[in-house]
């Protein structure tokens, strides 16, 4: 009864409209990025971006973790053993093995951001769908393409990134590809990111 109360006021409170999502979601991608390309200020400020979205959008108690490889550390090892699910309780994978598998639930429709909100993706004006991630289809870090492990925001280095929507340039499995789609071009800078389809975005996966 408490629960539906709670709702009723989130509903009146927002026109209407209930709130899309609630304290299940354990998976989205970022709604904005740091503003600075690829400099996220390493893992800890690429965490700390990810819980403070979360917390602005109502869910807490969560330790989340940026689904981004470095020079020693795989993204596949930050992110906990799952299941994760979106901000609208839709399942994203069951745990790493099928989050990495063809089984996995990824699609435009389903890798929202943290208000339940669909990327722009291919065929959209702006493209935002180049995901941030460093890393190999395998979840494993993909070697000198971490953009300085998110510390670099300049004209050098380069980052491995995945396609949200699924959708590349053709039907290869890289274009496909969530998590390791292409290298980013032109550096590092916010302006190369956007040059190429993205805007600085990563995933965010609940560890806990």
């Amino acid at each position: 009864m408490r629960k539906f109360l709670l709702m009723a006021a989130l509903t009146l409170a927002t026109g209407g409209t209930a709130l899309a999502q609630d304290n299940s979601m354990s998976f989205f991608v970022t709604s904005q990025g740091s503003g600075k390309g690829a400099d996220l200020g390493g893992l800890d400020g690429a965490d700390a971006h990810c819980a403070s979205l979360a917390e602005a959008a109502g869910v807490s108690g969560k330790t989340w973790r940026a689904y981004l490889s470095t020079g020693d550390t795989d993204a596949r090892d930050r992110i906990g053993a799952g299941p994760w699910l979106n901000a609208k309780g839709e399942k994203i994978a069951d745990d790493v093995a099928s989050l990495h598998g063809e089984g996995n639930n990824i699609t435009k429709q389903t890798a929202l951001n943290e208000k339940g909100e669909v990327i722009n993706g291919r065929g959209d004006s702006p493209n935002r769908h180049d995901i941030l991630t460093g890393s190999n289809p395998d979840g494993t870090k993909a070697e000198g393409r971490t953009c300085g492990d998110w510390t670099m925001s300049g004209a050098e280095g380069e980052a491995i990134v995945g396609h949200s929507d699924r959708m590349g340039l053709d039907e290869s499995d890289a274009a496909k590809s969530w998590n390791s789609s292409h290298a980013s071009r032109g550096g590092c800078s916010q302006e190369a990111l956007q040059g190429t389809g993205g805007d600085g975005l990563f995933y965010c996966f609940a560890a806990n």
